[in-house]
């Protein structure tokens, strides 16, 4: 597996404002947005501000996975403490999602600092525009600590999101994969006007230093630290965008309960040398795929309860030859063609388990619909070009990099 190019270092926003010693920070009450991929150079950027002069770290808020990043995906995460700094932690995913005026009281600035992969149903992006939106009612700045996609800058790719589908899996309408950093897309959040009242909120965004748009991040020189339990490599965070599609219809297991999630798809009843070959037949760049057998395991925090556990299942894994041609969306399109395909020969006539979630991750019924009538990877992938094509040159002016 190789991308190509030549690598380069990445300093994040987080760098950049520790280097600064936190100057534009002095002498206010921080409320910092983070997880366990919130590092300086290494270090927590919390427990940075915990010790760096003239600046005090006052609270933190928590999103989807907690603080530290060990909560299954869905799993509602409590209040607590950081037992490092001893700074108060809010959820904002548990009984809010939204930090609440009594959370922010006392606060200057709220900074939000947490490593996105690109993909719009990864609920970190939501958290960030809600962060805003109160922000914005406190009367209070926003400030992002940039960091880059790991997909890229120029890879854009899916389904727009259509306003009946908004939810926190899907919060602003844009395509499934947006090629954006989170200071760009909080940029656009607030120039489109996505989020109400973000008029009057005063957005700063810490850029990254060094990254391109043709950059992923296997070029950017730093070492990946997993965003939630489920992405614990770079390669898991590249091909997710389209396994995670797959893994939404209920129809098979994306590699849950296995060391490589993501990278492989199963079930009892798929035929997976048929569905390789057809795979390696649409010559889909950076990227072979061959058939496997699988047992998923429950995996504590992990995978509690992934499908097909304990039952020994044909797959069909995903081999990466080049990362920076991997086109993850468009594997999954021709990959669910196929399954779904597969699965009504068998005679699941009704294949996908839960509808409502696969047109909320979807953005649209357009995919469904287009699944069920037995439409070819290559037809879906190109029935979104056109929208595609627009957002590209609608979230031109928002750009950084």
């Amino acid at each position: 597996m190789a991308g190509t190019g030549k690598r380069a270092v990445v300093s994040v926003g987080a760098d950049v404002l520790a280097a600064e010693g936190f100057a534009r920070l002095a002498g206010k009450r921080v409320g910092l947005v983070t997880n366990h991929t919130g590092l300086a150079n290494g270090i927590h950027v919390a427990d940075l501000l915990a010790r760096a002069k003239d600046v005090k770290l006052a609270a933190i808020f928590a999103p989807e996975h907690g603080f530290r990043g060990t909560a299954e995906a869905g799993v509602k995460v409590r209040d607590g403490r950081d037992e490092k700094t001893g700074v108060k932690v809010f959820s904002l995913y548990g009984a809010t999602r939204k930090p609440t005026p009594a959370m922010l009281a006392g606060l200057d600035v709220l900074v939000f600092d947490i490593q996105d992969i690109g993909a719009r149903f990864y609920t970190y992006i939501s958290t960030m525009g809600l962060c805003m939106e109160a922000a914005a009612e406190a009367g209070i700045p926003f400030v992002v600590l940039d960091r880059p996609n790991p997909l890229g800058g120029d890879y854009i790719s899916g389904f727009m999101l259509e306003p009946a589908f908004k939810s926190f899996v899907g919060q602003y309408p844009i395509p499934i994969v947006h090629g954006l950093s989170v200071g760009e897309l909080a940029r656009m959040i607030q120039g489109e006007r996505w989020m109400a009242g973000l008029d009057r909120l005063l957005l700063e965004v810490v850029r990254a230093e060094g990254w391109k748009r043709d950059m992923r991040w296997d070029r950017t020189g730093r070492a990946w630290v997993a965003t939630s339990p489920n992405i614990p490599t770079f390669l898991s965070a590249l091909v997710y965008p389209g396994i995670g599609v797959i893994g939404e219809s209920g129809l098979v297991n994306e590699g849950r309960g296995t060391p490589t999630p993501f990278s492989l798809f199963g079930a009892p009843w798929l035929d997976a040398r048929r569905v390789a070959a057809r795979l390696n037949e649409a010559a889909l760049p950076g990227v072979r795929f061959e058939a496997t057998r699988y047992t998923p395991r429950a995996i504590p925090q992990v995978a509690s309860d992934p499908l097909f556990e304990g039952e020994e299942i044909a797959g069909v894994r995903l081999v990466a030859t080049d990362t920076a041609r991997l086109a993850p969306l468009e594997i999954g399109m021709h990959a669910m063609a196929l399954v779904v395909a597969e699965a009504r020969a068998k005679g699941q006539q009704r294949p996908f388990r839960n509808v409502k979630m696969f047109h909320a991750i979807s953005g649209t019924k357009r995919l469904h619909k287009m699944l069920l009538d037995g439409t070819e990877g290559a037809a879906i992938v190109a029935a979104w070009q056109r929208e595609v094509s627009a957002f590209r040159e609608r979230r031109q002016r928002y750009l950084l990099y």
